[in-house]
């Protein structure tokens, strides 16, 4: 087959990998061109995905993966379209379909008959079928379903994983026709693989859930499901800090059985994935209070660290406090959603003066991103773990001199610091 990968980021590109691996000729197209002109001489665009160096290594010469910028280019000559292009949403919650329109158009123009489109970019319910076929259809005077099929097939990996979870997950595929489903599920059959998985009932391959709507619905279900347990472990998270109880050791003790499944608490949920697909099904389902909610109270774990902060050292007008990790995630090198902002941001309003530690960042790139760089070893009287950068669980008093207090937002990283040091969100601190 040849197929076209839109939207070459750290979804986009490990996927286009994974088809040219299994034999088949693929492009990828993405408007940056530092990205196409990078992935063209055989080289990542960005750090941190496992396998992924190696792969463009060996591809791009044997000329499977090829990039460009040009749709033109790139649409009219393949058998099957994948769409990875990010959808965002507003201050308000709202999704802002523009990268992902201006794609759609860009498609549509240079469509041509028995092309098989899928979005995997995760979708609010409904959107298949009511926004991208007739986009589709308009743009390129073809009708869905006999001249081309239209289908929804979320990603469902992690970044600086994606291989491994291709092959550990079921690949969900959901039509607007029953064609269509036949074509997209003979695809994945032929572009990947998948581990044993006998705790499934109906075994690990590609499912096919028999509508767009319920494979868009599947996908935010999934995640919303992991914001509202967070929400609520936060929330208990808060409440044993107030009656002096280990919430860790209560959700360890609530986990033992098989009936409970309460993740973990920390100061921030971040990422392109866990706080924006929640706000994606609300926009569907407004009424939808338990989700709302979650999230409430996950946006509110920022400000209610740097509140605990205070509680301990009194005010924190002219205090010195280094946050340690800008990313949302240890090991990621993206700070889409992290906490770092609302941080940030609580600290300086309450009047201290802040600086920003992460060891996959420059100072010239931190400074970008509005912080002032801070760097281990320099004097400062509090500090908060905002990222679980495994790097983090060596860091020793010496590396923050005069430090009175450390707050983890972070509570399954293990420290090397003295425990009187350490205010854990999730346990009570006393004096």
């Amino acid at each position: 087959m040849k197929i076209a990968v839109i939207g070459l980021g750290k979804i986009g590109l490990p996927l286009a990998a994974q088809f040219a691996d299994a034999g088949h000729d693929v492009i990828g197209v993405d408007v940056h061109e530092p990205t196409v002109a990078t992935i063209n001489e055989g080289r990542a665009p960005f750090p941190g995905e496992a396998h992924l160096e190696d792969y463009l290594a060996r591809l791009v010469p044997a000329g499977r993966l090829t990039a460009t910028t040009s749709y033109a280019d790139a649409i009219p000559q393949v058998d099957v379209v994948v769409v990875v292009v990010p959808l965002f949403v507003d201050r308000d919650g709202q999704p802002d379909f523009g990268w992902m329109d201006g794609s759609t158009r860009d498609i549509a123009a240079n469509l041509t008959r028995d092309t098989l489109v899928i979005y995997e970019t995760t979708l609010p319910v409904g959107t298949t079928r009511t926004r991208w076929k007739p986009a589709l259809e308009a743009g390129s005077g073809m009708t869905e379903g006999t001249e081309f099929h239209v289908v929804f097939s979320p990603e469902r990996v992690l970044t600086g994983r994606v291989f491994e979870d291709l092959r550990k997950y079921p690949k969900l595929v959901g039509a607007l026709s029953p064609e269509g489903a036949a074509a997209a599920v003979a695809f994945y059959q032929q572009v990947l693989t998948f581990d044993e998985r006998p705790d499934l009932a109906r075994g690990n391959g590609v499912w096919d859930l028999g509508s767009a709507e319920a494979a868009e619905m599947a996908k935010l279900a999934e995640t919303t499901y992991r914001d509202v347990n967070i929400g609520l472990a936060n929330q208990f998270a808060v409440f044993a800090e107030q009656v002096g109880v280990d919430v860790h050791e209560v959700i360890a003790a609530s986990n033992s059985q098989p009936y409970s499944h309460l993740h973990q608490p920390g100061i921030s949920v971040g990422g392109h994935c866990i706080p924006v697909y929640p706000r994606l099904y609300l926009s569907g389902d407004p009424g939808a209070t338990v989700v709302r909610a979650a999230r409430e109270a996950n946006a509110a774990m920022p400000a209610h660290a740097v509140s605990r902060l205070g509680d301990r050292l009194g005010a924190l007008t002219g205090k010195r406090v280094a946050v340690l990790g800008a990313a949302y995630r240890g090991g990621v090198k993206e700070t889409a959603f992290s906490g770092v902002f609302d941080v940030v941001k609580s600290l300086e309003e309450h009047g201290a003066v802040v600086a920003v530690h992460d060891p996959m960042y420059t100072d010239d790139e931190l400074a970008g991103l509005g912080f002032t760089p801070y760097h281990l070893g320099e004097p400062t009287e509090a500090a908060i773990i905002q990222t679980d950068h495994a790097a983090y669980s060596d860091v020793t008093q010496a590396d923050l001199p005069g430090v009175q207090l450390v707050l983890n937002g972070r509570p399954a990283l293990a420290l090397s610091l003295p425990a009187e040091l350490v205010v854990t969100i999730g346990r009570a601190s006393h004096g």
